[in-house]
């Protein structure tokens, strides 16, 4: 049995798991998929999340433990699940990034996300200033997220996204080779990606080598329309 961490990316909660948690689980692992401070059942406030809050959200998880766990980080949640494995190499089985954010030492979300200029979340993105978060457009969000998702997901998440405090990801990360560096990566890149398009992540791969590329022919969302087959995936690591 193996026990998998599922860290949510941008402006979803824990809640975008739902299809993927009861196969994995049927499967005998066990699973835990929190949400990060700011994001569905929690209710911090965006103006007290800073660059390291959702690092120490998956730290705590960690501590409680009994053993080394597989986390896998969807999209903004591969920035998470790096700065976990930096403070806590020792708790971290495998790093698996779902079509997600994977930064080199120095670098933010935002300077990948400003260098993948197809990007429909580049293309779209609002930025409150004022207000310390960035949202989507309704009319972008089916498009950027859910190309080949079902019309009851994608009605289920345009009711629950929420806002991105920006703290976090316009504040370049830090990872070093002795501790982001012990663990296994696996890096499931998806083919029809339009928010992070397959171009950005093969750069980020690529320039971070992984252990092992999955390729799924999906868009930024295979929990809703592909959840077996990246269990199974999951499964396999």
């Amino acid at each position: 049995m193996s026990t998998f961490v599922l860290v949510h990316g941008s402006w979803h909660g824990a809640w975008c798991w739902y299809r993927l948690i009861p196969l994995l689980e049927a499967a005998g692992h066990r699973v835990i998929a929190p949400d990060l401070s700011g994001f569905g059942r929690d209710k911090t406030p965006i103006a007290e999340i800073g660059p390291d809050t959702w690092a120490r959200d998956i730290g705590r998880i960690l501590d409680a433990a009994p053993e080394p766990v597989l986390l896998v980080g969807h999209s903004r949640g591969g920035m998470v699940i790096s700065q976990a494995a930096e403070a806590r190499p020792d708790k971290v089985r495998a790093l698996i990034y779902l079509c997600a954010f994977l930064l080199r030492d120095g670098q933010s979300v935002l300077d990948v996300l400003l260098a993948d200029l197809t990007s429909d979340v580049t293309c779209n993105v609002e930025i409150n200033e004022a207000g310390g978060y960035a949202t989507l457009p309704e009319t972008a969000v089916q498009q950027a997220f859910y190309g080949d998702c079902g019309d009851a997901d994608v009605a289920l998440a345009r009711l629950l996204l929420q806002p991105e405090p920006m703290a976090p990801v316009i504040v370049p990360i830090h990872v070093t080779s002795k501790n982001f560096g012990q663990a296994p990566r696996v890096y499931i890149e998806c083919l029809r990606d339009r928010a992070i398009t397959p171009e950005a992540q093969k750069r980020m791969y690529s320039a971070t080598p992984c252990d092992t590329i999955i390729t799924m022919d999906t868009s930024h969302s295979p929990f809703f329309s592909a959840p077996e087959a990246l269990a199974r995936h999951l499964i396999s690591i």
